[in-house]
């Protein structure tokens, strides 16, 4: 079912902002008529932040624009005549809007996309009731945030009503007061007038004095009782609006960036800011409507001044109502896009920051200017003491000013930086054993801009997630390990940048595990017995028991500062090695479960001992960052009846750049079954090379293969022509008849069941062979002769 046909069947509110989404910019019209065709398109393929972009962004529009034209001229008939004309004025008006800028088209159409895709999930959720007791949770929570907007909204119109009431009943009271005044007037003009008629007029209007007067002094205390009442009502109106706010900035809109924070580790996405947006808005309409009433009750109390607090009630609920807007402003002036958080000196970087109530409040009107700079933890602790550290920073960032943009489609007030640049670095003096890969910085962005016609202004700035500065990429590994523990165990609202020294060994785990399936892209994570391996590893331990491991805890210095016992590299950067080497080359053969990996080999002589000869496994190496071997079971070639396990030398990234493990296991014969039992092409088949093609204008390519000497056994010839390779033989005793001996005989100590077999020869032979075979065949002959 397409996602249109969802959306339509939405209700109630979900169905109000869905309908939201369209309007002039892009007409709902246009989402009906062309369902399929729009949800068919690569919309995400499109970098938004890339200029480079451009010409596909246009492709796209001028596509959809055609699709429009053909859907117009295939209307017919009486009932298709007025939609040919409005089907062809939509594909007219959207060129025009569009043409010049193509990236914001497709921009207001993935907003549109992913938000119907949010409201149709959530309405999914809704009605089966199996988004679990976590959805349910949240589904209340915003439930109960929408009914308190209903509240405000509510509340608001009431203020606003009374406060109608109250103008309306002091202008009617400023009227009576200057008939007072009138008649006081013609009462001091008496005295002109023969005693008779001053009498009898003056008889009357100290009647009409007194009446009017009594009227005034009566609704005097009726106009202040107005006032105090109104008063209380936005009190109690401020105290809601205050709580919604807490609620949204300290609860929600902290989640968010908890959520933004953990994707750094691998997390799920932190989600789309949408709906923070348009609760903010709300709060901002809210916040404003409600200043402006107070500010109209100030001006009222000024025209006519009366006994009583209200001056003071007055002045307070202003101060209070801006404290709670100026609140709202800074706290939505949030990092869309983070900078990187290893950021290496003289490499281009991006970032985005965006204003969340910018556009409610009209600031694209006098679009702001952000900066950032980068500032060090020190520098960031005193920002947030507010102590002054103006013009102050740790370094220089080309490309650091931008010009916030309004994007008209999606209602959004962002900065986008494209081609920042850290340009130097400056660093503090380190504390005792600290690297320079563990000290934190941060992008600082600001800017200044004002509010209501220069009514208000504001100084917003807010902090990136912690940076590392690295030179080299040697350091990638160390910084990565410094960023992997701040994004894990920060806690919100912290002194930056501290976290604990210690944390439980579980919540490592949550954290490696994240990392893991992320860089894995792969809903295989690290099983209960990888973690128990990684236990072992991380605490020099040999008990198999997981519930051992749950209440121990691990530093940062077991983490990423002390080398494990009998190695010159720390539990990090070896757990480190396997991630880079897994997601650069062996990815799809975790997902299959091909690959054990975390076991050691003393585990993988157990296991294989059990099973026939030729079962193989892959397991992590332990002794080299990176690696990873090939364990198998098989006689031993010296002592006949005796299984043995052999380990082959750990394979690295750079083997693998040359030949990929497929190819390497289908090379090697005397491998049979991937453990338990599975037939090793069943499950690597998929992965190998296809053959070679035959000898193009007189030259044979040659090709790789890889043999274990001790257990190498005869190939069979190709069906027709040449042998298309050449073996490495290290041993003439197992290898070809007649292959030639590149290199002289290695010695059988070469392999041995107890250490890792050295294959590093194997390249150099294949780079002799290559050379050989560029030679002219006769001068290879005579050199082979001599």
């Amino acid at each position: 079912m397409s996602m249109w046909i969802q959306a339509q069947q939405l209700q109630g509110e979900s169905l109000h902002q869905m309908q939201a989404l369209y309007g002039h910019h892009f007409p709902i019209e246009v989402r009906h008529y062309l369902a399929q065709w729009i949800e068919s398109q690569l919309w995400d393929s499109v970098e938004l932040d890339n200029p480079a972009e451009e010409t596909k962004a246009k492709c796209l529009l001028d596509n959809l624009v055609g699709e429009l034209q053909r859907k117009a001229q295939l209307q017919g008939g009486e009932d298709g005549f007025l939609l040919k004309i409005k089907l062809g004025h939509y594909a007219n008006q959207l060129k025009s809007t569009y043409d010049r800028c193509p990236v914001e088209l497709v921009r207001c159409i993935k907003h549109i996309l992913q938000s119907e895709q949010r409201l149709v999930q959530q309405a999914t959720n809704a009605s089966c009731g199996g988004g679990g007791q976590a959805m349910d949770t949240l589904s209340q929570r915003h439930q109960q945030i929408n009914q308190t907007f209903e509240e405000l909204r509510l509340d608001t119109q009431e203020t606003e009503n009374e406060l109608r009431k109250l103008q309306h009943s002091q202008e009617y009271f400023i009227i009576q007061y200057q008939e007072n005044l009138r008649i006081q007037a013609q009462l001091s003009s008496l005295s002109s007038l023969p005693p008779a008629e001053r009498s009898q007029r003056e008889t009357s209007l100290q009647s009409k004095r007194s009446t009017v007067e009594a009227w005034l002094t009566r609704e005097a205390g009726t106009l202040q009782k107005y006032r105090l009442d109104l008063s209380e009502r936005h009190q109690k109106t401020l105290r809601l609006l205050r709580n919604q706010q807490t609620l949204i900035l300290d609860e929600e809109l902290i989640q968010w960036k908890r959520r933004q924070q953990l994707a750094g580790n691998g997390g799920p996405h932190e989600g789309g800011l949408d709906v923070l947006q348009s609760w903010c808005e709300k709060l901002a309409d809210l916040i404003w409507q409600n200043r402006q009433q107070i500010r109209r009750c100030e001006h009222l109390t000024q025209q006519l001044p009366l006994p009583g607090p209200m001056e003071e009630l007055l002045s307070k609920l202003d101060t209070d109502i801006t404290d709670i807007i100026s609140a709202l402003v800074t706290s939505t002036f949030i990092i869309e896009k983070q900078p990187p958080q290893v950021l290496k000196t003289q490499t281009k970087f991006a970032a985005t920051v965006r204003l969340l109530v910018g556009g409610k409040l009209n600031v694209h009107m006098n679009p702001p200017q952000v900066k950032a700079v980068i500032v060090s933890e020190q520098q960031a602790k005193a920002l947030l003491k507010n102590e002054s550290t103006h013009s102050e920073s740790s370094g220089e960032i080309l490309n650091n000013n931008c010009v916030m943009e309004y994007h008209q489609a999606t209602g959004t007030l962002s900065a986008h930086f494209r081609n920042m640049s850290l340009k130097r670095i400056k660093r503090s003096d380190r504390r005792g054993a600290e690297s320079v890969t563990e000290e934190k910085f941060t992008v600082l962005f600001e800017s200044q801009f004002s509010v209501g016609g220069n009514e208000l202004v504001f100084h917003v700035k807010t902090l990136s997630l912690p940076v590392v500065v690295i030179v080299h990429g040697s350091q990638d590994n160390n910084a990565t390990a410094t960023v992997l523990w701040d994004n894990a165990f920060a806690e919100p609202g912290r002194v930056p940048f501290i976290v604990p020294d210690k944390v439980l060994w579980p919540q490592l785990c949550e954290a490696l595990d994240m990392k893991y399936k992320a860089e894995m892209h792969s809903g295989r994570g690290l099983s209960e017995d990888n973690l128990v391996f990684l236990a072992q590893k991380a605490f020099t331990s040999s008990s198999s028991n997981a519930g051992e491991y749950r209440n121990m805890t691990i530093s940062w210095a077991q983490f990423n500062r002390e080398s494990l016992p009998g190695r010159s590299f720390t539990f990090w950067q070896w757990f480190d090695g396997v991630v880079e080497l897994m997601k650069k080359h062996l990815k799809p053969h975790w997902s299959d479960g091909a690959i054990l990996g975390f076991v050691n080999k003393q585990q993988a002589q157990d296991m294989l001992l059990s099973k026939p000869n030729g079962t193989f496994l892959l397991r992590f190496s332990d002794s080299e960052i990176g690696g990873i071997t090939i364990a198998w079971v098989a006689e031993n070639p010296n002592k006949l009846g005796e299984r043995l396990v052999w380990n082959l030398l750990p394979y690295t990234s750079k083997d693998f750049s040359i030949r990929s493990l497929a190819d390497r296991i289908s090379d090697l014969n005397h491998l049979l079954f991937l453990y338990p039992d599975r037939p090793k092409d069943d499950v690597f088949s998929k992965y190998y090379t296809p053959p070679l093609s035959k000898a193009v204008d007189g030259y044979v390519k040659p090709q790789i293969k890889q043999v274990v000497p001790e257990f190498t056994t005869p190939n069979p010839e190709p069906s027709a022509g040449p042998a298309a390779f050449m073996d490495q033989t290290a041993s003439p005793s197992v290898g070809h008849p007649g292959s030639f001996s590149v290199y002289p005989p290695m010695t059988d100590t070469m392999l041995d069941p107890d250490v890792d077999f050295n294959l590093e020869d194997t390249m150099d032979v294949a780079r002799h062979v290559e050379e050989l075979l560029r030679r002219p065949l006769v001068n290879q002959w005579s050199s082979q002769q001599s």
